[in-house]
């Protein structure tokens, strides 16, 4: 880290995607009471993280990112919790089978409150007020009161938050993750396919496997593996009073980290090597993702690279590629063969999500389920061809029955949309399409640890 940087450096730098809150004392006041709040995470676990992603460049382990778009605080619920986690872990046990590698799980949970925006303001029915930019900035309902950015709100993003991890090490560490447990759920998921003959075979042979691990004496008694995970929480670090005021430094090591999550990124629209989210990031000692759209060109993404990792320190970066289905091989291989050129040792991950949004004919933005695999296909095809891992995927899913994303096995129509929309910002996976891409990603994991091609089943 440069000896130049503070927790405070990024004030004095540009910076995009921020409030303006109405009353300064109220904000300084909340900086201050955050500030002195326990850590939600720890550094130990942070590191913890990097040294699992760093397995991920050298291909002995894949990432999975997931979780909701933007976290409600309305939808708050221990069950809501529980069913993300549960399909997270499901989709887990499949990659790692089809892999036959480690799954590095992280969740978007427990801090994905804030969302950029592509206009300040938005306009209904003539009347124009600023836009949402998540619950912990202002309220969804289109009223003048709801959308006044209310620097309060980060103290509930808080106590949610903590309550979230609280939930989760409990799950991951109670019994909840013993991998007998999530099979038989998988195998539930498979019994109910219009088309799961080929997702029914892969979980019966996991199941065997199980089975066969149980008769050599292998359990979850005198294995905690069996029975248990780790599981790493991820926002996008986009309100940088909240980041800063949860910034320690670790006992340990002497150095910073950003507590409010293990894991943190850079968006679309505030990766500029200038200003202040990159200036705030570089100094802290958190793995960081950046993404990376079709605008980003290889010379940027390298300077955004050297300065968020001058050390080269592998698991410490990951980019998140956002192209959108058909434009993936306009981008990735300049920026694969960039990086590779330099030596920089990156995750190189898949968000399927954002480069595939649309509007329907009903008037719902919402995502294509044959769009998101096309680019997560086009992402391994790619890799394969260049000789590179393929390290993950990161994307915008919910436990809940939800009817949001276009496709999938059970069909979500247009029609039906309407049923069960319920996100704040961008349509989500739901539990059944989500375990269903990771049915199909297991398959180009198996292909890829074969001979090389992609499976033409996956498509």
């Amino acid at each position: 880290m440069s000896k130049t940087w503070t927790p405070e450096s990024w004030r004095s730098k540009p910076i995009r995607q921020v409030p303006t809150y109405p009353d300064e004392a109220v904000l300084n006041s909340v900086e201050e009471d955050l500030k002195n709040f326990p850590p939600l995470v720890f550094a130990g676990e942070a590191r913890n993280l990097k040294k699992q992603l760093a397995k991920v460049v050298e291909g002995k382990a894949f990432l999975l990112q997931g979780g909701d778009c933007a976290e409600s605080f309305t939808e708050f619920h221990p069950n809501n919790i529980r069913d993300t986690f549960k399909v997270l872990l499901q989709m887990a046990v499949v990659l790692t089978y089809g892999g036959n590698r480690p799954v590095v799980k992280v969740g978007r949970l427990a801090g994905q409150f804030a969302k950029p925006r592509s206009s300040d303001t938005e306009t209904v029915d003539g009347v124009e007020l600023p836009s949402y930019r998540g619950d912990i900035i202002n309220g969804f309902d289109f009223d003048e009161e709801s959308r006044v950015p209310d620097p309060r709100r980060m103290l509930t993003a808080y106590s949610q938050a903590a309550s979230t991890l609280n939930l989760l090490r409990a799950f991951a560490q109670g019994g909840y993750a013993d991998l007998h447990q999530v099979q038989q759920w998988n195998m539930g998921f498979v019994a109910s396919k219009p088309q799961g003959a080929r997702y029914r075979e892969m979980a019966e042979r996991i199941q065997d496997a199980l089975a066969f691990m149980e008769s050599c004496g292998v359990t979850a008694e005198n294995t905690p593996q069996m029975g248990k995970t780790d599981f790493f929480t991820s926002h996008e670090a986009l309100l940088l009073r909240y980041e800063q005021a949860l910034t320690r430094v670790d006992s340990t090591s002497g150095e910073y980290y950003d507590t409010s999550a293990h894991m943190l990124w850079i968006g679309d629209r505030t990766r500029d090597p200038d200003e202040a989210h990159v200036e705030f990031l570089r100094g802290v000692g958190n793995p960081i993702g950046v993404k990376a759209g079709p605008s980003q060109d290889p010379d940027t993404l390298l300077r955004l690279i050297d300065k968020l990792n001058p050390e080269n320190d592998p698991g410490r970066l990951t980019v998140i590629c956002r192209f959108g289905a058909g434009n993936v091989d306009k981008h990735l291989p300049a920026m694969i063969r960039k990086i590779e050129q330099e030596g920089r040792k990156v995750v190189w991950s898949c968000d399927p999500m954002h480069g595939n949004t649309i509007k329907s004919s009903t008037g719902y933005k919402t995502r294509p389920f044959d769009r998101i695999l096309s680019e997560v296909r086009e992402f391994f095809e790619v890799h394969n061809a260049e000789g590179t891992h393929a390290g993950g995927v990161h994307f915008e899913m919910t436990g809940q029955d939800v009817t949001e994303c276009l496709g999938g096995a059970f069909e979500v129509t247009e029609e039906r949309l309407s049923d069960r929309y319920h996100t704040a910002c961008d349509p989500r996976l739901n539990a059944n399409q989500a375990l269903e891409l990771a049915f199909l990603i297991a398959e180009m994991l198996k292909n890829e640890r074969g001979d090389g091609r992609v499976a033409a089943t996956a498509s």
